[in-house]
């Protein structure tokens, strides 16, 4: 490959987008400089997270050192938390100094919005890190009994910047698990959401399918009322309060906090404007890829892992043909592929711009462990 001078790539980020970015660059050919700016020099495995409470994955299950994937693919490491841009002089700004770049690929993920009263203090976020599912299994062990509440929201700045997956995912695995430790009927679950139709990224059908399915295990259902506030033991919507003993919820997302001093494009949901090939307009040399990006495409364009990959990929082919003086236009597919668990049975949800599939299947559960096991290896 035919590299400019301009080729010292730095990525911020040690997650999906930002490690398949470093693969995608060296299955490339490209063999000049990477450095990775993270806090950790670990990756993590947040979609199986899902499983911490049953028990099937713990913490070293799913946090991975990534020192032998700096090794085999010549990754410098730099421990520290991005503060700021300096894009003037190709800079950026962290707690640890500047880190200079000729390109630079964000890949940093979001921050989930915390500015409901309560939602600090009586709140599990459950894609907030590992901590989070293991407080869901270390305080459901404690409950002999009660009202456990599960529901997300979003941006309404940001219509894409909402992630509900997960929550489906939690709502029947306890189902699922309390039923296999014969106390399901000590526990009241509850599902709520300020959408009528919560989850309508996945598609008409399946929010349907969602919901019928929570109707068959005696799942309630508090939906279409704005949420107000949460206590110890409750939740208060502008359709009333109902009692809540635990309660998890995903926020909507917003971008991280240094964005506001990075000098970018951002948008009104606070995420970083990009093009349909993860390029940041107006900025030759900077690219994006996952939560942090506010991108085009249809108002269910998801947040997940995949997508991000999907961004990371079209953004570093870019970057290699802006490096090689051969400017192209790769575009990211449009995809949201989604494996709804429940601890012994998946939903299979696929959709782009063309059709929306939903199946049910057990043999999606093994599929999703597969698929974790097989993504990990490349990792490790």
């Amino acid at each position: 490959m035919d590299n400019r001078e301009d080729s010292k790539v730095v990525i911020i980020g040690a997650g999906f987008g930002a490690l398949t970015a470093v693969k995608t660059l060296r299955k490339n050919g490209f063999s000049d400089s990477i450095t990775l700016i993270a806090p950790k020099p670990i990756f993590t495995y947040i979609p199986s997270a899902i499983w911490i409470p049953s028990g099937l994955r713990k913490r070293e299950d799913l946090e991975i050192p990534l020192d032998n994937f700096f090794k085999r693919l010549n990754v410098e490491y730099f421990k520290g938390s991005v503060t700021g841009l300096d894009s003037e002089n190709n800079s950026v700004k962290t707690d640890n100094g500047d880190v200079s770049y000729d390109r630079l690929m964000i890949a940093s993920g979001g921050r989930f919005i915390q500015k409901l009263p309560g939602i600090k203090e009586n709140v599990i976020i459950p894609c907030d890190g590992i901590s989070a599912g293991e407080e869901l299994r270390d305080r459901l062990a404690k409950m002999d009994g009660g009202t456990i509440a599960l529901g997300f929201g979003g941006n309404p700045k940001e219509p894409a910047a909402m992630r509900g997956g997960p929550v489906f995912e939690f709502v029947y695995g306890l189902d699922t698990l309390l039923r296999r430790e014969g106390r399901r009927d000590k526990f009241k679950l509850i599902f709520f959401s300020p959408a009528p139709e919560p989850g309508k990224k996945l598609g008409p059908k399946a929010v349907a399918g969602l919901l019928k399915e929570m109707k068959k295990r005696n799942i309630e259902t508090h939906l279409g009322n704005k949420i107000k506030e949460f206590t110890t033991d409750s939740i208060v919507t502008e359709g009333g309060e109902f009692k809540s003993d635990l309660t998890l919820f995903m926020p909507g997302m917003t971008g991280p906090m240094w964005l506001a001093k990075s000098g970018l494009p951002l948008s009104a949901g606070g995420m970083v404007v990009a093009d349909s090939g993860a390029r940041v307009p107006g900025f030759k040399n900077i690219y994006i890829a996952g939560d942090s990006g506010s991108f085009p495409g249809p108002e269910w364009l998801p947040k997940q892992a995949h997508m991000a990959d999907l961004q990371a990929e079209a953004g570093i082919k870019n970057m290699l043909s802006d490096i090689a003086g051969t400017p192209a236009e790769h575009k990211f597919k449009v995809e949201l592929i989604c494996i709804v668990d429940s601890l012994n049975t998946g939903v299979l949800v696929y959709r782009d711009v063309k059709r929306a599939i939903i199946l049910k299947c057990r043999i999606f559960h093994w599929a999703k462990i597969l698929f974790e096991k097989l993504y990990l290896r490349g990792i490790r």
